[in-house]
């Protein structure tokens, strides 16, 4: 069997065959490429959530978190509240007793 000669066909005729071709496999050439760009974002994430950062990173971040200060006075006044109402005393007691209840 001999296969048919396509360097002696008209360029339209070449063209139209390409085209048909490519409207057959578009829709698997989008999947194809949609499938590729899903698995990249994939491997992405995967990549940036297993990462851990150096030694170096981490200690340069903890010297920049700063210590929160209470102002003196203000301790001195809830100090001064406390004392003097018997429902905040049982307040403060409470939330000593259980920080994380509301």
């Amino acid at each position: 069997m001999k296969l048919p000669d396509h360097k002696h066909q008209n360029p339209k005729e070449q063209l139209a065959r390409y085209l048909h071709i490519a409207r057959v496999y578009a829709p698997l050439a989008f999947l194809i490429f949609l499938a590729a760009v899903y698995g990249f974002l994939l491997w992405r994430i995967y990549n940036l959530t297993s990462a851990t950062p150096d030694q170096a990173t981490v200690d340069s971040k903890l010297q920049t978190v700063g210590v929160p200060k209470v102002d003196p006075t203000v301790v001195s006044k809830m100090q001064d509240l406390e004392d003097n109402s018997q429902s905040v005393q049982t307040l403060f007691d409470q939330a000593r007793q259980n920080p994380f209840s509301e």
